[in-house]
């Protein structure tokens, strides 16, 4: 099943961000994010566009953020991103003929459009800065120093 990654790698990078005293470049992002500039600078062209982050050209340009942590919430990253599917699962057709699928159809949709909401709204409740004091928490117990953003345990 093909999963859809953008949220999780556009909030690993936003708490590298955090963690700078200037703008981070698209190359560095895309390190973070395991994978391309280009992907990287299309991504924060949405979160751009809703004043999440702002970019300069030219040397010592980058990426920064616009707003405070704690003025971000996770659900304004996901609606930045195009507020993409969040489940995989689906109907077989979407207007059948059939009665039982019908049924199912009627089931399965209004389960999904229930559980979509309960995660949308659980996204609105959590903001860049609690995930920041949670990496620091972890960084902290591991013995590590501020600044310090390594991946290895």
């Amino acid at each position: 099943m093909n999963r859809d990654s953008r949220l999780s790698a556009i909030l690993h990078a936003l708490l590298h961000m955090a963690e700078q005293d200037g703008p981070m470049t698209s190359e560095a992002l895309a390190r973070c994010m395991h994978t391309n500039a280009a992907v990287v600078r299309r991504t924060m062209a949405g979160l751009r566009e809703m004043g999440l982050v702002h970019s300069e050209k030219g040397h010592g340009g980058g990426w920064q953020l616009a707003r405070d942590l704690r003025s971000v919430t996770l659900r304004d990253i996901y609606d930045a991103l195009g507020a993409p599917q969040v489940f995989a699962i689906g109907n077989k057709t979407e207007n059948p003929i059939c009665l039982v699928e019908q049924a199912v159809n009627a089931a399965l949709s209004e389960a999904m459009q229930e559980a979509e909401a309960l995660l949308v709204r659980r996204l609105g409740d959590v903001t860049l800065a609690a995930l920041s004091a949670d990496f620091h928490r972890r960084l902290s117990a591991r013995g590590g120093q501020s600044g310090d953003t390594t991946h290895a345990a």
